[in-house]
């Protein structure tokens, strides 16, 4: 017989005993009273004492044990009317946990049951409806709207207006270009797109999170291990006080109303109620989590592990300058580059084709391409021989320009493409993993939820490792790490704390099985190291690792005070029962109303957290996602202070001063607008979420600032314009206003995409 049936039949059973009792009993039928509460009181006594032995066999305390002892000491006694109160409150405790698990468990029910089980495969000009199994990489799936997208693929139609909110929590629709990646399990809310699958459905993004979902529901026994903590000292408390009940008064029944305000509903309910709260919030935030032990592990954790790349970083290099020889620009250097690599696959060369398709570059088709591994790619692009990549000029042979931009590498830890055009090195484009926006926030709020010792495990160089430590302030960094190393670090700090290890890549894999709880950034971190975790991040935002260990404090919060404020009342009425101004029935009733209060006051673990995060409008996020992208639009125009500050410093002539009208016109017709716009439009609109104008008060100080200096250089232009030329007087104050200027918008820019842009999803 299925569950539910059962906790329904037990509970009219007992419901129909006490109430049927009841009607005889103001009938006058006493006798028949005390047969239908006699009843009602055997008919719970069997299940208590089935669940008496299932915990036994376990080797728990049996907290089940107070409540089969009170039930049989009604019969005993004859306070049938209490053993019936304890009878309907034992059904309907159960029910209601069935009931609050099944409410809390929704979602991940849900995401069980809108796995797709078939996909409408191209065939030559046909749409055939297979299996899902039978997809494989390579083929072509038709996509309808309002369909789960059925494994993990490429967009080859679009755009693709998607849901992403079953595996990222947010409910903002997201647009995906052609050749852009879409994970299965989002829901196409658009046109029919087709997709051109990279992956199975086995080894796709859904089918992972339904496997974790699957184990996350079928683990109880975790989640009570709270509870069995208090029943250590609650049980043989309770025994004691209704044996001293006995000794003192001589009276059984004193013993009996003692038995029956102490079963323990609370110790029973509160704490798997909570527990599986949690694990439904964190599913609503895109975080799936194993089960109810790890979720109370990572609410006691107090050290935090973290991989750097993919983890901190977002694992996929970006344009970090672009450095042009004498006679060429920055855009001419990158659309060159960016034509060429158009042909590679290298992960270096994604990042320059991706950067100057988002400058409005117009790339040239390349012929005669060939690639050598470790060294590059040449071809021919537009008549000239072009190569991107190593260079075999040693660095003491390489001009002025280049060796600024060797220089600059070495102090950002930035890997450096160069561009040769026709034998001659013409520039260098500089890339580096970048950090993600809302990284240091998230390592604030990790601090804040009780995590006070953070470590960095990174196989990546000593230098990039430690900028990036600095920057979100980490108490120690290890670079140069193997995997066994990662391992040995976390086996180190277990013995001191409980323990978190957060990666994304194959390597981490065995350092996430060391942990205490092992965290996956799975949404483009690899199979393996999902597999391996206890919690695994859906999305690809590291701010969800602050909302799990959030949930996981909360719930554990809410948990310990609903079972310990369960348990104080219970002893209160104890002691009542003690001194005989409680009798049984009373105290069943007083029982069954504090079930009610701890059960819901449990569920609050379902529910957001208040002032957890801002909460924006759509018309909020919109224009973070605008001013988001305009930043990234003006890296030119940051690159092209830098070189006039650059150029000033070695040379005063015409050239100079071109770039330096360059640098006048760029930042009148496109930063200072992007600058107004944000002042007036951006500003105002978070000031509410942010809790008023003061949030803000310092990026405005920033944009007056960004404006006497742009103004100060629109004055030199003008003076050198009437001059003809720069003026000596002119040039250490220009070389400064354009340094600071330069200094300003890299700091002004970071604060506002940590600050402001971190907050849309």
């Amino acid at each position: 017989m299925d569950d539910r049936v059962l906790e329904r039949v037990f509970l009219a059973v007992t419901g129909g005993a006490l109430v049927g009792g009841g009607v005889a009993w103001m009938a006058g039928a006493s006798g028949v009273a005390d047969g239908f509460w006699t009843a009602g009181t055997a008919v719970a006594v069997v299940p208590s004492v089935v669940w008496v032995f299932a915990a036994l066999r376990k080797r728990r305390a049996g907290v089940d044990l107070i409540a089969a002892l009170a039930l049989a000491g009604t019969l005993a006694v004859g306070e049938y009317l209490a053993g019936a109160l304890i009878a309907v409150m034992l059904a309907t405790g159960r029910a209601l946990d069935a009931a609050a698990e099944r409410r809390a468990s929704r979602d991940l029910r849900a995401l069980l049951e809108r796995a797709p089980r078939s996909a409408r495969r191209r065939s030559g000009g046909d749409v055939v409806v297979v299996a899902l199994a039978e997809v494989r990489a390579g083929d072509v799936v038709v996509v309808g709207p309002g369909e789960v997208v059925p494994v993990d693929g490429r967009v080859l139609t679009g755009p693709a207006m998607l849901d992403e909110a079953a595996l990222t929590g947010e409910s903002a629709l997201v647009e995906r270009g052609i050749g852009e990646a879409v994970r299965s399990g989002v829901v196409n809310a658009g046109g029919a797109v087709d997709v051109e699958a990279t992956a199975t459905a086995e080894d796709s993004t859904y089918a992972q999170i339904v496997r974790l979902a699957e184990q996350a529901g079928a683990q109880r026994a975790p989640v009570v291990r709270l509870a069995e903590r208090y029943a250590a000292w609650f049980l043989p408390l309770s025994l004691g006080v209704a044996g001293a009940a006995w000794l003192i008064s001589g009276s059984a029944v004193r013993a009996v109303a003692v038995l029956v305000v102490a079963t323990p509903c609370p110790l029973l309910l509160a704490a798997p109620v909570a527990i599986v709260s949690g694990l439904s919030r964190a599913a609503r935030q895109g975080v799936i989590v194993r089960d109810g032990g790890a979720l109370e592990r990572l609410g006691r954790a107090r050290t935090l592990l973290l991989d750097k790349t993919g983890t901190l970083t977002t694992g996929r290099p970006r344009v970090l300058q672009v450095a042009a020889a004498p006679g060429l620009t920055p855009s001419q250097v990158l659309r060159l580059a960016a034509s060429l690599d158009q042909m590679s696959a290298h992960v270096l060369a994604e990042a320059i084709v991706a950067e100057a398709r988002a400058r409005g570059l117009a790339l040239s088709a390349p012929r005669e391409v060939t690639e050598e591994p470790g060294r590059g790619v040449t071809g021919t692009v537009g008549g000239q021989r072009v190569s991107v990549g190593k260079t075999v000029i040693p660095v003491e042979a390489r001009p002025g320009w280049a060796r600024a931009a060797d220089n600059r590498a070495a102090l950002d830890g930035a890997a450096v493409a160069w561009l040769t055009v026709d034998g001659v090195l013409s520039g260098a484009i500089l890339l580096l993993d970048p950090l993600r926006h809302d990284a240091p926030r998230t390592l604030r709020r990790l601090r804040s939820a009780g995590i006070d010792r953070l470590l960095m495990l990174t196989g990546d160089r000593a230098e990039p490792a430690r900028e990036v430590a600095a920057v979100v302030g980490l108490d120690e960094v290890r670079a140069e790490q193997l995997p066994a190393d990662k391992v040995a670090a976390v086996r180190a700090e277990t013995p001191r704390a409980v323990t978190v290890m957060v990666g994304d890549g194959i390597n981490d894999a065995p350092a996430l099985s060391a942990a205490d709880v092992g965290v996956a950034m799975g949404a483009r971190g690899s199979t393996a190291s999902s597999e391996a975790a206890d919690v695994v991040l859906v999305t690809d935002r590291v701010d969800r690792l602050a909302d799990a260990m959030e949930i996981a404090v909360r719930t554990r919060r809410i948990a310990v005070q609903s079972a310990a404020g369960g348990m104080a009342m219970s002893l209160v009425a104890m002691a009542a029962a003690l001194l005989g101004w409680l009798p049984p029935a009373a105290g069943a009733l007083l029982q069954e109303g504090i079930d009610v209060v701890v059960i819901v006051n449990a569920l609050r673990a379902v529910l957001p957290r208040r002032g957890a995060r801002p909460v924006l409008e759509p018309a909020t996020e919109d224009l973070i996602r605008r001013f988001a992208a305009e930043h990234d639009d003006l890296a030119d125009v940051l690159d092209a202070v830098r070189d006039a500050a650059g150029l000033l410093a070695t040379e005063h002539g015409p050239r100079v001063l071109g770039a330096v009208r360059e640098v006048d016109r760029l930042l009148t017709e496109r930063l200072l607008p992007h600058e107004y716009a944000e002042e007036h439009e951006l500003y105002p609109a978070l000031a509410d979420p942010l809790g008023g104008v003061e949030a803000t008060a310092t990026m405005s100080r920033a944009h007056s600032e960004i404006d006497r200096l742009a103004r100060r250089i629109a004055t030199h232009v003008k003076v050198a314009d009437t001059a003809g030329q720069l003026r000596p007087e002119q040039l250490e104050d220009l070389r400064a206003c354009l340094y600071g200027l330069h200094s300003v918008l890299r700091l002004h820019f970071v604060q506002e995409e940590e600050n402001y842009f971190s907050l849309a999803p």
